[in-house]
């Protein structure tokens, strides 16, 4: 059954416009009345019996009215249903230039990744001024959606304004029971699954659904200096081996490693 988000409150036998990126796509698909979908809303759901706030989950609906550009749909079923990870995983990324970023961003997405944010170091080749910014991110938080659309996550994920390494470092909030892992070829860094492990044994972060912040470098990795600031504000190194992967590619091992 196709699912789209839809961004607003959603209760059972409401009927509903749907919003224009979720109408476009009902369209797209050529979908007619008596078609049957499925709509989540990125967060808070809504209780089936009594309207009562309640976490995730997902609504079945029947497409009503289908106009030029607008399309209602009835609000059937709510469904508590739940595939994200137990664990929130945020990632902080050098981000990689091209179509690269559009990809990572993606599987991510699918991967369950909790938010992500995009950083300029001093060896990204990717450079943006305010306005491309502003667009990119619109861009990849689009991207985000469609991927949480099509693997059934019910929580899209939160992609942050683009920002510089030192200034994210230096305006970062930290929970001090939360896990900072930097990846790295620091000699004796530990792998990230042991990482992990060992900070929950020693009692740092809460548990198996402590939060978990990675921060991981552009194309040619973070400068000494930028490493060294990250060690200082409390990341610890941990490596994914021997080899040299992509920045992409490397952001991507580590949440698989950390979330499947």
């Amino acid at each position: 059954m196709p699912r789209f988000y839809c961004p607003t409150s959603l209760r059972c036998g409401d009927l509903l416009d749907l919003p224009a990126g979720a109408a476009r796509h009902v369209q797209v698909l050529r979908l007619q009345p008596g078609d049957r979908i499925t709509l989540f809303n990125g967060g808070p759901g809504w209780d089936a019996h009594d309207a009562m706030p309640s976490q995730g989950g997902e609504f079945d609906a029947v497409v009503t009215r289908m106009g030029r550009s607008d399309v209602q749909v009835q609000v059937g079923d709510y469904h508590a249903v739940e595939r994200e990870a137990v664990r929130q995983v945020h990632l902080a990324v050098g981000m990689p230039a091209n179509d690269r970023m559009d990809w990572l961003v993606e599987k991510a997405s699918e991967l369950g990744v909790t938010s992500i944010q995009p950083l300029m170091t001093e060896r990204s080749v990717l450079r943006l001024n305010p306005e491309r910014a502003g667009k990119k991110q619109a861009h990849w938080q689009s991207v985000a959606v469609a991927a949480s659309e099509q693997c059934g996550g019910n929580r899209v994920p939160v992609i942050h304004a683009v920002m510089t390494l030192a200034a994210w470092l230096k305006g970062r909030a930290v929970d001090a029971s939360d896990q900072q892992l930097l990846l790295s070829f620091r000699p004796g860094a530990p792998g990230v699954r042991a990482a992990v492990s060992a900070g929950i044994a020693t009692g740092v972060g809460r548990g198996n659904d402590a939060a978990i912040t990675f921060l991981s470098g552009p194309e040619g990795g973070l400068s000494p200096a930028e490493e060294a600031a990250a060690l200082s504000a409390g990341y610890v190194p941990v490596t994914l081996g021997p080899r040299v992967l992509r920045a992409e590619t490397a952001a991507l091992a580590a949440l698989a490693a950390l979330l499947t």
